[in-house]
């Protein structure tokens, strides 16, 4: 690893944000559309409609079996009535992160892509369980690897040495990421959201999502939990030696999560379903 470090080491000296492929811009402005008024689901509407490849697969997941409406949703308008302004923007982010990551969709990304889909579907249960906003809290968790994700597509060989290399625990993981590229995925993510101009409510849940104990009890703490549980039921992005266990998790975060299966496989086989239907869609 010594070589090849010095080698990455000398070949990201150059890393700037900047050099980052864009997220989508249809996807960028529903994340600046926060509000869930009229106005701005209009403005949501419209600004799907000017990306007819982004429209179309909005459409596909409007009409795959994870919205089941019974009649097939035809219009970007009809979606929006049918699904509604945030769950509309929801699914205008994940269509956002899987055109990011679909050119080449090597098994690193589609590691990535996996777990953060995964730490989103279980942010919005335990967003519904606790009263937060569960949109938001899906967004959030669709979001809060995007630093890891820059690295893996702006310099795939290298971050495929630091998913080799590996570590015991996430937070190992992040000693490996700044000894190669001088700052760690969570920074990285943080860096992002004020180059892209994210509203400033993703700073600290990118910031905080490896911290033991994250520092606010909302949205921040749950997907904190949700990246913890994904890594758990075998959706990590890079495999670990030492994975948390799923009960002890559930415990972590409090008395248990009620309506959370006991055994980890019943919910890692709910997830995968639900993943398997957004790649198919």
């Amino acid at each position: 690893m010594a070589t090849s470090t010095c080698k990455a080491l000398a070949k990201l000296e150059a890393w700037k944000p900047e050099d980052v492929p864009p997220f989508p811009a249809v996807a960028l402005k529903a994340l600046n559309l926060m509000a869930g008024t009229d106005t701005s689901l209009l403005e949501l509407c419209n600004l799907i409609r000017t990306d007819p490849a982004f429209s179309t697969e909005v459409l596909r997941i409007a009409n795959s079996p994870l919205v089941t409406f019974p009649k097939s949703i035809t219009n970007i308008l009809q979606a929006s009535m049918v699904l509604g302004f945030r769950r509309l923007r929801s699914v205008v982010i994940t269509v956002g992160l899987r055109s990011y990551l679909s050119s080449p969709f090597t098994p690193l990304l589609h590691a990535c892509w996996r777990h953060s889909l995964a730490c989103a579907m279980i942010a919005e249960r335990i967003a519904s369980i606790t009263s937060h906003d569960k949109d938001f809290a899906y967004t959030a968790g669709i979001l809060h690897d995007i630093g890891r994700i820059a690295m893996a597509v702006t310099s795939p060989e290298i971050y495929s040495q630091v998913a080799i290399h590996g570590a015991d625990q996430p937070r190992a993981m992040l000693d490996t990421e700044r000894a190669l590229y001088g700052m760690d995925h969570c920074q990285a993510g943080c860096v992002l959201v004020k180059t892209w101009q994210l509203p400033a409510e993703f700073f600290e849940i990118i910031d905080d999502h490896h911290n033991g104990k994250p520092r606010s009890d909302g949205v921040g703490s749950i997907v904190a939990v949700s990246c913890m549980l994904a890594d758990s039921l075998g959706f990590a992005a890079v495999p670990y030696r030492m994975p948390g266990s799923y009960p002890e998790i559930l415990h972590a975060f409090g008395a248990g999560l009620p309506g959370f299966p006991a055994q980890r496989e019943e919910l890692a086989s709910d997830i995968t379903r639900s993943i398997e239907l957004i790649e198919s869609a």
